[in-house]
């Protein structure tokens, strides 16, 4: 075995364990630590028994096994813990070296990190990976961003362990400078959030209103999955509706409806509305986790709230096939608010986004894996200045063919009394975002009125602010004028 190693990696849970593998199934020397090192006995002696894996049981010892410049990767829990890591690892390091952040960190850290380790004369990447436990094995979906010059030379690495998609393209491309990789990895969790909770909307709508069985819902997605909504999830929505347990019960209504989360959904919204952004639908798929989380109160709730609510007493098939056309409607709303917000932020951070690369990205290995990702490299293939996926002549073809099923889904859902909330969310995005005039006239005179806050004239140019004395009794005194 070499004594030198072409990357080192640090941390031996699940994700750090797997992704080692695939990189020595790949032709990669790599030496391991964990800060409990009985993990990289049992590692060594276990999974990698016989591999080209050096388990190390100090950073010294990980940092002297590494060929220059030396590439070590961290795959610890986001936070202080990465901080910490850092400080331990830049002593043993040199001019030239790299550090890469492999975990969920919050793009702002990885921001102040990059600049902290250049300052030390070192160089660091910030990269998301998505595909969990399997595509960390087999091929996770890799978006790296932080030092420019660093990409060289790990990109054979990156580029040779990532998934490919279906043309075998790498599912690994250089996302941008500082946070960029992981502000990306972050709108794809909250697109994730999006996705997840669109079908199980569609789900509920099924289940609750149609009176679907599991196996006939089994036999649905498996059906949507061969056509538009081919995608990951749609198919491990699938295999969940056809699994039963060991003693042959179906397993998806054993599950507590209480869903967890952690925290890239609400960054991503965070992040939405410092840039002013109208992340609508991703916004609630997030607080419709936190509203499972009450489970005691919703049961309850549900004890003592009577609402009056319909049946479903129409054609079942002809509804499904409403909530198959709702639900990919709903799914290019998911995508055109989260490219918008890409658009923002790289405005805000001086970032030179490749928004079709950054869909070929996500064709494979990732969560959020799918044909449809395929249409979007194409329509910023056609136009890469689009402002939004709406105005792409093939999303706006689907939106608009899909409508009128979409509009039937969120009426019924509303009848039957059964919470659509990102359905709705997407259908009221899509009317506002195609209408030429909102009531924002009468909130800009509601504002002006109690706090003088100025308003535009549809009569003049923009830029152009005015206040109206109301009462007769303000003054010609204005507010500062901003735009949130």
């Amino acid at each position: 075995m070499s004594t030198t190693a072409d990357i080192g990696l640090i941390g031996l849970a699940v994700m750090g364990e797997n992704l080692i593998l695939n990189m020595e199934s790949k032709g990669f020397t790599v030496a391991c630590y964990n800060r409990t090192t009985n993990k990289v006995d049992a590692f060594t002696q276990g999974r990698a028994k016989g591999k080209k894996i050096i388990g190390c049981h100090g950073i010294q010892e990980l940092t002297s096994k590494l060929q220059r410049p030396r590439k070590v990767m961290m795959l610890v829990k986001a936070g202080k813990a990465v901080d910490e890591l850092i400080d331990q690892l830049l002593p043993h390091l040199e001019p030239g070296d790299i550090i890469i952040d492999g975990g969920n960190s919050h793009f702002p850290d990885t921001v102040r990190r990059t600049q902290y380790v250049e300052s030390k004369g070192c160089l660091y990447i910030g990269t998301g990976v998505s595909g969990g436990e399997e595509g960390a094995l087999k091929g996770p979906s890799m978006m790296p961003g932080g030092s420019p010059s660093a990409w060289p030379h790990v990109k054979n690495i990156f580029q040779s362990v990532c998934a490919k998609s279906p043309a075998g393209e790498p599912c690994c491309e250089w996302i941008g400078e500082n946070g960029a990789g992981h502000f990306v990895k972050m709108v794809h969790n909250g697109i994730e959030y999006g996705d997840m909770q669109l079908i199980c909307e569609t789900y509920d709508l099924m289940h609750r209103g149609l009176g679907l069985t599991n196996p006939e819902m089994h036999e649905i997605f498996t059906e949507w999955n061969k056509g538009e909504l081919d995608s990951y999830l749609i198919e491990i929505t699938r295999d969940i509706l056809g699994h039963r347990d060991e003693e042959g019960k179906e397993t998806v209504d054993l599950i507590m409806d209480a869903a967890g989360q952690k925290g890239t959904g609400k960054w991503t919204v965070v992040s939405a509305l410092d840039d002013g952004m109208p992340l609508t639908l991703i916004g609630e798929a997030v607080f419709a986790r936190c509203l499972s989380a009450v489970k005691e109160e919703r049961v309850a709730a549900s004890q003592q709230i009577k609402a009056k609510t319909g049946r479903f007493t129409g054609d079942k098939k002809k509804f499904v096939n409403d909530l198959r056309q709702a639900l990919y409607a709903s799914k290019i709303i998911s995508y055109a608010q989260g490219y918008q917000l890409m658009r923002a932020a790289a405005k805000t951070f001086n970032w030179n986004l490749n928004y079709g690369g950054i869909a070929l990205v996500w064709r494979g290995g990732c969560i959020i894996r799918s044909a449809f990702l395929g249409e979007i490299k194409k329509a910023f293939d056609r136009n890469p200045q689009l402002v939004n996926l709406l105005l792409d002549p093939f999303f706006k073809k689907a939106v608009e063919k899909g409508q009128a099923a979409w509009r039937r889904v969120v009426v019924k859902a509303t009848q039957l009394g059964i919470p659509a909330p990102c359905l709705s969310a997407a259908l009221t995005y899509f009317d506002g975002y195609r209408s030429d005039r909102l009531p924002a006239n009468l909130l800009q005179a509601q504002r002006d009125y109690f706090g003088a806050h100025t308003y535009e004239r549809v009569d003049k140019p923009r830029g152009q602010f005015f206040h109206t004395n109301w009462t007769g009794r303000g003054g010609n005194t204005t507010s500062q004028t901003y735009i949130a």
